[in-house]
C-alpha cells in the first residue's frame, strides 16, 4: 500500500477547477504539493491556505508552462523545497471557444497559443521532471546494490487530455487537435521514459468547472442525454488521478471518465 506522506507531486494549473481538487485530494492523502499557477494567483494562494489549514505541505510556484526556462525553474524550486519529485500532474491547459464549422476564425495565433500550452507545455514539464526522477532512480538503485534498506521510489506522470481529442468535437477545432496530440504525447513519453517512469492520460468529458460558467442550461441538457445522467465533478477526476498515479502496472493508457458518453 502506498505511503503518500513521503511523496512529492507537482500539479500544474493547480489553483482552480480540477487542478485545485487534485491538490486538495493529494494533501488529504498526505503528499507534499507543488502548486503551479500562471495567472490565477489569488485562487492558487487560497488553495494553498486550505491545504495549510488541513496540516498539509504546499508551495505555490508561478510559471507559464509554455516557457521552457520557467518550467525548468519550477522543477528546480520544487526539488529544492522537498528534496524529490515523484509525480507530475500535467493539468494546466487552455481553450478557445470557436464553432467547429467556423474555420476562418481559426487563426495562426489561436493555433500557436493552444499548441504552445496544451502540447509543448506538457512536454516541457515532463522533460524537466524526468531528469529529476531518473536521477532519484539511479541513487536508489545504488543504495539497493549496497544492500541498504531503501525501496525504489515510484515515479509517474499524468497528462490531462480530453474526450475532444477522441471524438474530434469540442470547444474548437484547434482545442480538439491539441488534446489528440496530448494523447499521442502520452504514448510516446510512456515508451521513451519506460521502465523508470510511467505516463498515462485522463481524457474526461464535461466537468463542472468555471469553463461551464454561463452555460449551466447547456450542461444540464448534456447530462440528461448521458447514460449516467450526470456531469463529472472536479472531485471525481481528482480521485481518478490519484488512483492512476499509483497503478504500477499501467503506462501509455488513455482513460476517459465520460459518464457513458462513448457507449
Amino acid at each position: 500500500m502506498i505511503t503518500w506522506k513521503d511523496k512529492t507531486v507537482i500539479v500544474t494549473g493547480g489553483g482552480t477547477g480540477v487542478g485545485r481538487a487534485v491538490c486538495l485530494k493529494l494533501a488529504e492523502y498526505g503528499a507534499a504539493v507543488a502548486l503551479n499557477y500562471c495567472r490565477s494567483e489569488k485562487e492558487a494562494l487560497e488553495t494553498a491556505r486550505i491545504i495549510e489549514a488541513m496540516g498539509g505541505r504546499v508551495i505555490t510556484l508561478q510559471a507559464d508552462i509554455s516557457d521552457d526556462n520557467a518550467v525548468r525553474k519550477l522543477v528546480r524550486d520544487t526539488e529544492n523545497a522537498f528534496g524529490a519529485i515523484h509525480y507530475l500532474v500535467n493539468n494546466a491547459g487552455i481553450t478557445k471557444q470557436i464553432d467547429l464549422s467556423d474555420l476562418e476564425s481559426v487563426t495562426d495565433e489561436v493555433w500557436d497559443h493552444l499548441i504552445s500550452v496544451n502540447v509543448k507545455g506538457m512536454f516541457y514539464c515532463a522533460r524537466a521532471v524526468a531528469q529529476v526522477m531518473k536521477k532519484q532512480k539511479e541513487k536508489q538503485k545504488e543504495k539497493q546494490e549496497e544492500k541498504l534498506n531503501v525501496n525504489q521510489g515510484d515515479c509517474a506522470i499524468i497528462n490531462m487530455g480530453s474526450i475532444a481529442g477522441i471524438t474530434g468535437s469540442g470547444s474548437s477545432l484547434p482545442y480538439a487537435v491539441s488534446k489528440g496530440a496530448v494523447h499521442c504525447l502520452t504514448k510516446s513519453l510512456a515508451r521513451a521514459l519506460a521502465p523508470d517512469i510511467r505516463v498515462n492520460c485522463i481524457a474526461p468529458a464535461g466537468i463542472c468547472t468555471r469553463w461551464w460558467e454561463g452555460e449551466e442550461e447547456k450542461m444540464y441538457r448534456l447530462s440528461g442525454k448521458l447514460p449516467l445522467q450526470r456531469i463529472s465533478t472536479p472531485e471525481d477526476i481528482a480521485e481518478l488521478v490519484c488512483s492512476i498515479l499509483v497503478q504500477s502496472s499501467m503506462t501509455g493508457q488513455i482513460i476517459s471518465p465520460n459518464n457513458g458518453m462513448l457507449i
